[in-house]
């Protein structure tokens, strides 16, 4: 990955987070903080962080909707266009 790359990357990350946050807020009930916190400590945002995954590609709706089956379930299942 250039640096250029790398930057519209981190970038895109800076915008995505938020909003992933504010979905899980709204969706489930959660206080910001703490859904900032588990969101970070989640498998999910750690194959998020890895450009390579192309998750960011997904909604902050869907990507609310894999953490939330990757808490109750213990398991994610990426969508295909992921």
């Amino acid at each position: 990955m250039t640096q250029q790359e790398q930057l519209q990357f981190t970038a895109t990350m800076q915008m995505i987070v938020p909003q992933v946050v504010d979905r899980m807020v709204k969706e489930y009930g959660m206080d910001a903080t703490d859904a900032m916190k588990q969101l970070y400590e989640s498998k999910l945002y750690t194959d998020l962080e890895r450009e390579s995954s192309k998750l960011w590609h997904l909604s902050p709706l869907m990507l609310a909707e894999l953490w939330h089956n990757e808490k109750t379930t213990g398991q994610i299942t990426y969508p295909e266009e992921a």
